[in-house]
């Protein structure tokens, strides 16, 4: 749950609107850009934030769990900052979005709202408009390597070592077998070639020879 500051909170019950929403634009290369839905310019935080930016349509939804929350797919972003060239370049695929909710009558009364990351993104007719996940969604990604009995390396590359032009129109299957028979080179195999199978796990005891639970 967040927590309001005291001011903040005593201004919303009023029922005056002197709120407005104000987003952190983060590019993959480090960009970034800063804007407010407000008309003149704020600044919060010690960070500028300047107007002509918009959030329209966005309702965003997160929850206590590990679930990644989401933003409604019809909202859009725009500010004249952002280009087409932008979108057709890419520049703007899987940068972050922080937004935050200001009294700009007094900027230095803020609270976050929601922070999240560029899916898919598509021109519309309020600029472009993005889908987005929170941050909770980086939980998802798988992080390190996957044991397998295969290698996960590409033939030739730094992990493999081999040298692509010694061995012309040959291709690799990842096994152990064709590593060091085919290539010779099983020392630099990045695969565990003898990990136990789904054999080893579903098998029950041995009818004979029995030796205590070991095989």
């Amino acid at each position: 749950m967040k927590t309001l500051p005291t001011e903040l909170a005593g201004a919303l019950a009023s029922g005056v609107t002197t709120t407005c929403l104000c987003w952190t634009l983060t590019r993959a290369d480090g960009h970034v850009l800063r804007a407010t839905e407000h008309d003149r310019t704020l600044i919060i935080d010690g960070q500028t934030f300047e107007p002509g930016g918009s959030l329209d349509g966005f309702r965003f939804t997160s929850s206590a769990s590990l679930a990644p929350g989401q933003a409604e797919a019809r909202g859009a972003l725009s500010h004249d900052a952002i280009t087409e060239a932008d979108l057709d370049a890419g520049l703007r695929d899987g940068a972050r979005l922080h937004v935050m909710r200001a009294d700009w009558r007094e900027p230095e009364h803020f609270f976050d709202v929601w922070s999240g990351q560029l899916t898919r993104l598509r021109r519309g007719q309020l600029g472009f408009e993005a889908e987005i996940v929170s941050l909770k969604a980086d939980l998802e990604r798988p992080v390190g390597r996957i044991y397998t009995r295969r290698c996960d390396a590409v033939l030739g590359d730094a992990r493999c070592g081999v040298d692509r032009g010694a061995f012309p129109g040959l291709a690799c299957d990842h096994r152990f077998e064709t590593c060091g028979d085919v290539f010779g080179n099983a020392e630099n195999f990045r695969g565990f070639p003898h990990l136990p199978g789904t054999e080893a796990l579903v098998a029950g005891p041995a009818a004979t020879g029995n030796t205590g639970g070991r095989r």
